[in-house]
C-alpha cells in the first residue's frame, strides 16, 4: 500500500515538473538584411500561467537586455533599450515571439538569447538556457540614389560638351586671325586712288590729267 502511495506521489511530482517547464527554440544564425533582422522564438509551455514576459538578451553573458514584452491575454507592454530599435510581436496561439530589429550596425553583431518567463500565478518559471542565435550584421555599401546618379551623369556630360564647344570656338578664332594676318602681310596691291577733293563735284575733273592752260601752248605764235 505504501509503495502505491509513493509511486502516485512521484508521478504527480513528475507531471508537475513537466507541466511547469518552458522550452524555447530559436534559429542558430541570422544574417541582417539591409541592417534589419527578425528573430523568431518559439516556446512550449503546458502550464496554467496567464501572465508572461519575453525578452531578448545580447552577449554570451546575457548582460544587455535589448527589448522585452509583457502580456496578459490581449494586453501587451513593450520596452526597448535606447541603443536598439526593436519591436516585439506575440502570437499566443502559435506560442511564438518575434523580435524585429532595424538600423543595426556592425558593432551589434553578437549572440542573442530569447527568455520566456511565467510571471503569474506562482511559482515563477523561466526557460532553460538555449543555444542562442548569432545575428551577423554586414557592413552596408552606400550607393547614391538613382536620381542623384543620373543627375551627376547629366552634369558631367553637359560639362564635357561645354568644354568641347569652347575649345572648338577658340581654335576657330585663332585660325581665322592667323589667316587674316597672313593675307594682310602678303598682299601686293594697295588702293592709291586719291579721294575726291572736297567741295562741289566737277564732272570734268580728271585726277591724273591736270587741266592745261591754252595760252601756254600759244606762246610761240607771233
Amino acid at each position: 500500500m505504501i509503495f502505491w502511495i509513493l509511486a502516485a506521489l512521484s508521478f504527480i511530482q513528475a507531471a508537475e515538473l513537466t507541466e511547469n517547464k518552458i522550452l524555447v527554440e530559436q534559429p542558430p544564425r541570422i544574417t541582417a538584411s539591409d541592417e534589419n533582422a527578425t528573430l523568431a522564438c518559439k516556446y512550449a509551455y503546458n502550464g496554467t500561467g496567464n501572465e508572461f514576459r519575453a525578452s531578448l538578451n545580447k552577449g554570451a553573458d546575457r548582460a544587455v537586455e535589448v527589448c522585452s514584452v509583457s502580456w496578459n491575454g490581449s494586453f501587451h507592454n513593450n520596452h526597448s533599450n535606447k541603443d536598439f530599435n526593436c519591436l516585439v510581436a506575440v502570437d499566443s496561439h502559435k506560442k511564438e515571439v518575434n523580435f524585429s530589429l532595424w538600423k543595426l550596425n556592425t558593432d551589434q553583431t553578437d549572440i542573442y538569447f530569447c527568455k520566456i518567463e511565467v510571471m503569474f500565478p506562482p511559482p515563477y518559471i523561466s526557460n532553460d538556457k538555449s543555444n542562442g542565435t548569432v545575428i551577423h550584421v554586414k557592413e552596408m555599401v552606400r550607393q547614391p540614389p538613382p536620381f542623384q546618379s543620373s543627375l551627376w551623369a547629366l552634369m558631367v556630360t553637359l560639362g564635357f560638351l561645354a568644354f568641347y564647344s569652347v575649345l572648338i570656338t577658340v581654335v576657330f578664332v585663332i585660325c581665322w586671325w592667323k589667316n587674316k594676318k597672313n593675307r594682310i602681310l602678303t598682299s601686293d596691291y594697295m588702293n592709291m586712288t586719291p579721294r575726291h577733293p572736297p567741295g562741289p563735284k566737277n564732272k570734268h575733273y580728271q585726277p591724273y590729267a591736270p587741266t592745261r592752260i591754252h595760252t601756254e601752248y600759244r606762246s610761240w605764235e607771233p
